[in-house]
C-alpha cells in the first residue's frame, strides 16, 4: 500500500536531504528537491556550484519549457561534442567559446583596471608542449605571407621587467591555418614557440601577419552556428600565454587593425587595448639587422602582469 502524500512529504520523512527520504519531486518544488541532495557535500565549493547549477538549469528547462524532443536533441548534440574531441581539437571548449562562457570566464578571472594586459580566450588550438626557440626565432618556417618582427616587454605593476618569463606563441599562418588543421601540408609545430624573456624583461621573434579565419565548422559547433544563422569567423589575431614565477599567467592576443570580423569575432574575444597597428617597415638596413625581407610589417606588445593571488586563482 502506498504511503500518503501531504504537501509533498511522506508521512515520517525527515529534513530534505536527510537519510530517509524527504519531500518528493514535482515541479513546482524542483529545485529545492534536487538541490537538498547536495546538503551533506563535504566541499562548501562543490555544493554552492552543484546547488547553483541546478537552480540554473531548472529555471531555464521551465522557462522555455523544454520538450522531450529537446531535450533528446541535446544529449544527441553533447554526445557527438564529445566524439569530436581528440588531442589536436576540443570540440567542447569551441563550443563554450561560441557561447561566450570563455570570454566571461577569462574575464572574472582576470579583471583589468586599464594598466593589466587584458585576458582573451585561449582557444581549442593551444598545445601544451610548443617547441622551445631563441630569441629573434623565426617560428613561420617556409610559409609565405607578410613577414612580421613582434617585439615586447614584460613587466609588473610597477614597471620592473620580468626577466624569464615565459611567452608561449601561437598563430594561424597567411591563409587562416593552423598547423594541426593541415599536418600534411605544414611542419610540426610551424607558427608556434615559446620564448623566455632577456634579463630587460623583452622578448622578439620574427612570424608573418596571420589572416583572419573559420573556426572549424564541420562539427556541432558549425551546426549550431549555421542553426542560428551566425558567422564562423574570427579576426586577425596572434595567441600570447605569458607566465613567469611569482605572477599571474596571462592568456591574451594580438589582433590586427584593420581585419575584417573585429566587431564580430564568433568567439566574442576582442578587446580594444588589444588591437594593434601591424606598420609597414621600408628600410633595407633595418630589414637585413632583424633578418627580414624588405619591406616587413612590425608590432610591439608591452605586456603587464600582476602579481600572483593563490586564492580563487586558477591553475592553468
Amino acid at each position: 500500500m502506498h504511503d500518503h502524500v501531504v504537501d509533498g512529504r511522506r508521512p515520517g520523512a525527515g529534513a530534505p536531504g536527510a537519510s530517509g527520504g524527504g519531500e518528493l519531486f514535482s515541479e513546482a518544488r524542483s529545485v529545492e528537491v534536487v538541490a537538498a541532495s547536495f546538503a551533506a557535500t563535504p566541499d562548501a565549493r562543490l555544493r554552492h556550484v552543484m546547488t547553483s547549477l541546478v537552480e540554473h538549469l531548472h529555471g531555464f528547462v521551465k522557462d522555455v519549457r523544454l520538450t522531450r524532443a529537446e531535450w533528446a536533441t541535446a544529449i544527441r548534440f553533447l554526445t557527438e561534442t564529445g566524439h569530436m574531441c581528440s588531442d589536436t581539437r576540443q570540440e567542447f571548449i569551441l563550443l563554450s567559446d561560441v557561447l561566450g562562457i570563455s570570454m566571461l570566464v577569462e574575464t572574472l578571472a582576470t579583471p583589468s583596471d586599464g594598466v593589466l594586459t587584458e585576458s582573451t580566450v585561449e582557444g581549442p588550438f593551444h598545445m601544451v608542449g610548443s617547441p622551445g626557440r631563441e630569441l629573434g626565432a623565426c617560428i613561420s618556417g617556409p610559409a609565405d605571407g607578410d613577414p612580421c618582427l613582434v617585439l615586447g616587454t614584460v613587466t609588473d605593476l610597477d614597471g620592473r621587467p620580468v626577466p624569464g618569463a615565459g611567452v608561449d606563441v601561437w598563430q594561424a599562418d597567411a591563409h587562416g591555418y593552423y598547423d594541426v588543421q593541415r599536418p600534411d601540408v605544414d611542419p610540426e609545430d610551424n607558427l608556434r614557440g615559446l620564448f623566455s624573456t632577456d634579463g630587460g624583461g623583452r622578448f622578439w621573434f620574427r612570424t608573418v601577419v596571420p589572416r583572419y579565419y573559420p573556426i572549424p565548422s564541420d562539427g556541432t559547433v558549425g551546426e549550431l552556428l549555421r542553426a542560428t544563422s551566425r558567422h564562423p569567423n574570427r579576426p586577425a589575431h596572434i595567441h600570447f600565454e605569458i607566465s613567469a614565477p611569482g605572477m599571474r599567467t596571462v592568456t591574451t592576443h594580438l589582433f590586427v587593425d584593420g581585419t575584417p570580423y573585429l566587431d564580430s569575432d564568433a568567439v566574442f574575444g576582442v578587446k580594444e587595448s588589444l588591437v594593434r597597428e601591424f606598420t609597414t617597415v621600408d628600410d633595407p638596413v633595418r630589414a637585413a639587422e632583424v633578418g627580414l625581407p624588405n619591406p616587413f610589417r612590425t608590432v610591439e606588445f608591452a605586456v603587464v602582469l600582476d602579481r600572483h593571488d593563490p586564492i580563487g586563482d586558477g591553475a592553468r
